[in-house]
């Protein structure tokens, strides 16, 4: 039995990245927020608001993270990871484009591959080493895993590591998913994608997603091609494993049981604060959901390294000439990066042990913890203590929205910010389909004590909004 067109594994979110701060409904306060996300995907909520947390309210904010599949939770860990590099070791420019590389496409460069390798021998011991872990990457904590999960965690680290693309054939395995899912369509698969692309995509409100793209994408499982390179290392880290019904009984089958229809684009891609990026020639967008990826995720980036917004030059500017804020040029500031990172390999004998501690050396998240959760938390966490009545914010992706029980409700604080993420860019299904899934969800919150805070349109919005208000 094939799963269907959204898979089995959210490896991204079917809606745009939020500042979560922005959305608690007060935000004045200065004690910490907890945040419970259930089934983002990917860790695009988490980024965007540690990177943002500058504009708000200083506070400490602690994530607790759950998931359907413990390969997603080391995606977090790497992705997350990866926008914390030093300076000193990674430019601006090459974390964004790393990031998008791994988050969406089915083929890496081989450099790439090497960054994935090298962290995955790191993420084995801290898995099993706490106090390796406390020191490496302090903002995270892993003790709410069960023994087995830490286990499994640390054998799908080594698989990433592991020399054999042979093992990891992506790019059949996602012809295979296409030839099961369009089945008699897959030989006229072109005018498929153009339909899905036409009728849903752009009904939608995601025409930014330009149809060259949005068709290379479903073609091949690669989004971003942001620099010029050869893409032919298979991304272990989009592996996972899935039960298969056959006659011989039930087979666990490594393969890539993600999305094929939606696209990674959703993430980053189809909004930003730049207007002037969404700007029309002739009533087409001159700048694609690439484009958009990008800026956004090096503006948040930039944003976590200076603590300062990202100004984009003007087109008749000198980018290199262009102040952003804190006095210097984006551009600048990365070649100021490249130069420290040449000097440092030009050093030799005394200064390896130095240069070592730099390759370890990470922006530092003073105000902000993640916990990883077990792949069962949210059907438990009510029954312990800790986490009663302590979550300001609450999440849930539309793939676990259904854990929105009244046990849960017993680990929402009053007055808490309740975000449903709606079936929106769930392109298999029917504008009708869509506002009954809104309408069940609203029901379902109100039942739970929760108020509506915007109405919702189903094909418009991604997000619904509501405030859990407890009866005394």
């Amino acid at each position: 039995m094939m799963v269907d067109a959204f898979g089995a594994v959210t490896w991204w979110g079917f809606s745009p990245a939020l500042d979560l701060q922005d959305k608690v409904l007060d935000n004045d306060r200065s004690s910490d927020l907890n945040v419970l996300i259930i089934g983002a995907g990917d860790c695009r909520h988490m980024l965007k608001t540690i990177a943002l947390s500058h504009r708000h309210t200083k506070r400490t904010i602690k994530f607790y993270i759950v998931e359907s599949n413990l390969e997603l939770l080391g995606r977090h860990l790497l992705l997350l990871n990866l926008a914390l590099e030093s300076p000193k070791m990674m430019g601006l420019q090459e974390k964004t484009e790393l990031l998008l590389e791994i988050l969406g496409n089915t083929l890496v460069r081989q450099q790439t591959r090497d960054y994935i390798v090298n962290k995955a021998n790191d993420y084995i011991r801290m898995v099993t080493d706490f106090d390796y872990l406390s020191q490496r990457l302090p903002m995270f904590d892993l003790s709410a895993l069960k023994f087995k999960e830490r286990d499994q965690l640390e054998a799908i680290f080594k698989f990433w590591r592991s020399s054999d693309d042979r093992a990891f054939d992506i790019s059949k395995f996602w012809d295979t998913r296409l030839r099961q899912y369009l089945k008699d369509r897959y030989d006229s698969r072109t005018g498929a994608y153009d339909w899905d692309y036409n009728m849903k995509m752009i009904e939608r409100g995601a025409g930014i997603i330009h149809k060259k793209e949005y068709n290379y994408w479903r073609e091949t499982g690669s989004a971003f091609s942001v620099r010029e390179g050869t893409y032919n290392v298979p991304n272990k880290t989009l592996a996972s494993g899935l039960i298969i019904k056959t006659t011989k009984g039930n087979l666990l089958q490594r393969g890539y049981w993600g999305d094929i229809i939606s696209s990674p684009y959703l993430a980053f891609g189809i909004e930003t604060e730049e207007a002037s990026l969404m700007k029309k020639a002739n009533d087409v967008y001159t700048k694609s959901s690439q484009d958009i990826s990008e800026y956004n995720v090096l503006a948040m980036l930039h944003e976590l390294t200076t603590g300062e917004r990202y100004i984009l030059p003007k087109p008749s500017e000198d980018p290199k000439k262009t102040p952003q804020a804190g006095g210097a040029t984006l551009e600048e500031v990365i070649e100021e990066e490249e130069e420290d990172v040449a000097e440092t390999e030009e050093k030799d004998g005394a200064e390896e042990k130095r240069k070592d501690e730099e390759e370890h050396e990470l922006i530092q998240l003073n105000n902000v913890k993640i916990y990883f959760l077990g792949l069962g938390s949210a059907k438990e966490m009510h029954k312990k203590s800790k986490y009663k009545e302590l979550f300001d914010i609450v999440y849930f992706s539309n793939s676990m929205v259904h854990h929105m029980t009244a046990d849960l409700r017993t680990v929402f604080a009053d007055q808490s910010t309740v975000i449903a993420e709606t079936a929106r860019f769930m392109l298999e299904l029917r504008k009708e389909q869509c506002q009954d899934y809104i309408t069940k969800v609203t029901g379902m919150a109100t039942a739970l004590g929760c108020q509506i805070t915007a109405n919702t349109d189903a094909w418009k919005d991604s997000f619904l909004r509501f405030k859990f208000v407890r009866k005394t």
